[in-house]
């Protein structure tokens, strides 16, 4: 049998923020986030989730229960926004 050894990851993190792919994302202040729950009647549990783990927020300073704005660029929209509660996974 062949021992195969294991690759080792980068130590490092690997900032995806200002990847080409990456949509924009934002932190949404508490008048904004009281804007966005009004304007769509949903509560804050109803909004889609991001972990707070994920690599394109983790330079933001953010808290579970944050909303974030997230802005992609769309070929036939122009510009599109979506909106994820942050959670913490456990």
């Amino acid at each position: 049998m062949v021992n195969k050894k294991k690759k080792s990851r980068p130590t490092e993190k690997l900032d995806v923020s200002n990847h080409i792919l990456v949509p924009k994302h934002e932190k949404c202040s508490e008048t904004e986030k009281k804007a966005i729950l009004k304007r769509y009647n949903v509560e804050i549990k109803d909004l889609p989730k991001i972990s707070i783990n994920d690599a394109a927020i983790l330079d933001l300073d953010l808290q579970p229960g944050d909303v974030i704005k997230i802005t992609r660029d769309s070929a036939t929209a122009g510009k599109t926004i979506f909106y994820r509660v942050v959670i913490e996974i456990k």
